[in-house]
C-alpha cells in the first residue's frame, strides 16, 4: 500500500497529486463503508479552486433573476455542515451573473427583431406598377391601366390618353427602367414643355426604346431642346418623331448638334414645325456630316432660300439617306437648281418629294439635269407645283436620256399634261417597263363615258 502510494505521487501532475495526497488518509471513497446511508443530490460540489466548494449554476431558461442567490442559500443550509454562503464563496459573483443572462436576453430580443425587420422589407417588383403607382401619387394624377395592363408589351400605343406634363412625367419614372417596351408611341398627349423634359431624362437613362413618337405634344423649344440634349447622349434610339410641336429655328442648333454627334438614329421625322431659313442651313451643314440617317422628314415647314440651298448642299454630301420629304416648303427654282445639283452627286437616294414648293417649270427642268446622271432615284413625287406641261415633259425626257435611270414611279398629280407628253411616256415605257407616271390629266382632250367609269373605279 505504501509502495502503490508512492508511485502514484511520481506519476500525477503536482496539481492533481496535492489534491489526491489530501484525500489519502481519509477514509476509502468507493467502498459500501465509507459511504454514508443517505447520499442526497447536492446542489454544491467539489471544486479545484483552493480545495473550496461552489455551486452548481443551473442553466434552465426558467431559471428567475434570484434564482442563483435562493439556490446559494438553500445549499448553505443543507451543505451538511459546510456553513459557506454566498459571499464567502471564491470566484461567485452574482451581479457578474445576472448582467450575463440580461445580455444574453437582449441579443435574443435583437434576433427576432432583424427577422420582424427581414419580413417587413418589400420585395424588389419586376412589373414597375408599385413604382408608377407611387409617382402618380406623388404628382397628383391618375394611373392609367391601359399602361399597367400592358406596361410588358415589346409595344406600347398610348395615343390621345390625354396625359399632361404631370401625367407624362408620372410615366417617365418607371419607363426609366423598363425593359420590356421597345417601340413607344405617345402621340397627341399634350405633353408640353415639362413633359417633353421628362422624357428626354427618360432617354438618357433607358437603353431598350428604339423607337419613340413624341408627335403632336405642343413640347416646344423647351420640350424639344431638351429631346436633342438626350439624343446627343442615347446609342440606341433608332427612330424619332416629332411631327408637330411647335418647333423653331431655336432649336435647330440642338437638333444639328445632335444630327453630326449620333450616327445611330435612322429616322427622323420633323414634319409640321415652323423650321425657316435658319434651320435648313443648320440642318443642311449637319446632313453633310452625318452617316447614320436613313429616312429624313421635313414636310411642311419654311424652309426656302439660302435654307433651302444649304439643304440640297447637303443631300449631295450625304450617302445614306434613302428617304427625303421636303414636300411643302418653299424650295422654288433656286431650291430646285440646288437639288438638281445635289443629285448628280449622290448615289443614295432612293425615294424624293419634293411636291407643294412653288417650283416653276424652268425650276423643273434645271432639276431634271440631275436626273440624267442619277442612278437610284427610284420613286420622284413632283405634284401640286406649277411646273405646268413643260416641266413634267422636261423631267419625263431627262429619265428617258438616262438608260442607267432606276425610275419606277414619277407622280405629277394635279398637274395637267398634253399629247405630246403622253406620246412620250408611251416611248418611255419602251424602255422602262415598269415606270409608272401620274398625272392630273390630258389638256384638249375629251373624256369617253367609258374613260370616265374607269376613272371613277380607279377612285
Amino acid at each position: 500500500m505504501v509502495i502503490s502510494e508512492k508511485l502514484l505521487k511520481e506519476l500525477l501532475l503536482p496539481s492533481v497529486r496535492e489534491d489526491g495526497c489530501a484525500g489519502m488518509d481519509s477514509p476509502p471513497l468507493g467502498g459500501i463503508d465509507g459511504r454514508p446511508p443517505s447520499r442526497p443530490r447536492r446542489e454544491l460540489s467539489r471544486g479545484s479552486v483552493n480545495h473550496q466548494m461552489i455551486s452548481k449554476r443551473d442553466t434552465s431558461p426558467r431559471s428567475s433573476p434570484t434564482g442563483p442567490k435562493d439556490q446559494v442559500g438553500e445549499a448553505a443550509e443543507s451543505g451538511g455542515g459546510s456553513g459557506l454562503s454566498e459571499e464567502h464563496l471564491p470566484g461567485y459573483d452574482l451581479r457578474a451573473e445576472l448582467e450575463s443572462e440580461a445580455v444574453s436576453t437582449a441579443l435574443e430580443e435583437d434576433y427576432d427583431t432583424d427577422l420582424e425587420l427581414e419580413d417587413m422589407q418589400e420585395s424588389y417588383d419586376p412589373t414597375g406598377q408599385s413604382c408608377y403607382k407611387a409617382a402618380c401619387q406623388e404628382f397628383g394624377v391618375v394611373p392609367v391601366s391601359y399602361f399597367l395592363r400592358n406596361m410588358h408589351a415589346s409595344e406600347l400605343t398610348m395615343m390621345h390618353h390625354g396625359l399632361g406634363p404631370q401625367g407624362t412625367k408620372a410615366l417617365a419614372v418607371p419607363l426609366v427602367t423598363n425593359t420590356s417596351i421597345l417601340k413607344l408611341n405617345l402621340r397627341d398627349n399634350w405633353m408640353e414643355g415639362t413633359g417633353g423634359v421628362a422624357m428626354a431624362e427618360m432617354l438618357r437613362e433607358n437603353c431598350y426604346i428604339t423607337d419613340i413618337d413624341l408627335s403632336e405634344n405642343q413640347l416646344g423649344e423647351l420640350g424639344a431642346d431638351a429631346v436633342s440634349s438626350a439624343l446627343v447622349e442615347n446609342a440606341v434610339l433608332v427612330s424619332l418623331r416629332l411631327s408637330a410641336n411647335n418647333i423653331g429655328d431655336g432649336v435647330a442648333r440642338g437638333l444639328a448638334k445632335a444630327l453630326a454627334r449620333n450616327q445611330k438614329l435612322q429616322v427622323l421625322d420633323l414634319s409640321f414645325n415652323r423650321f425657316g431659313e435658319a434651320a435648313g442651313e443648320l440642318l443642311g451643314s449637319a446632313l453633310g456630316e452625318n452617316t447614320g440617317l436613313r429616312e429624313l422628314d421635313l414636310s411642311w415647314n419654311c424652309i426656302r432660300g439660302k435654307g433651302a440651298i444649304a439643304l440640297a448642299m447637303g443631300v449631295g454630301s450625304n450617302i445614306f439617306v434613302r428617304v427625303l420629304d421636303l414636300s411643302s416648303n418653299g424650295l422654288a427654282l433656286d431650291g430646285a437648281t440646288a437639288l438638281g445639283d445635289a443629285l448628280k452627286a449622290n448615289n443614295s437616294l432612293e425615294e424624293l418629294n419634293i411636291s407643294n414648293n412653288r417650283i416653276p417649270p424652268e425650276g423643273a427642268i434645271r432639276f431634271s439635269m440631275g436626273l440624267k446622271v442619277n442612278k437610284t432615284i427610284r420613286a420622284l413625287n413632283m405634284s401640286r407645283n406649277p411646273i405646268q406641261t413643260a416641266g413634267c415633259y422636261g423631267v419625263l425626257k431627262a429619265v428617258q436620256s438616262n438608260p442607267d435611270s432606276a425610275i419606277e414611279s414619277l407622280d405629277f398629280s394635279h398637274i395637267s399634261v398634253d399629247q405630246d407628253f403622253e406620246d412620250l411616256y408611251c416611248t418611255v415605257k419602251d424602255m422602262f417597263p415598269v415606270l409608272e407616271v401620274k398625272h392630273g390629266g390630258i389638256t384638249g382632250k375629251l373624256k369617253t363615258t367609258k374613260e370616265k367609269a374607269q376613272e371613277n373605279c380607279k377612285d
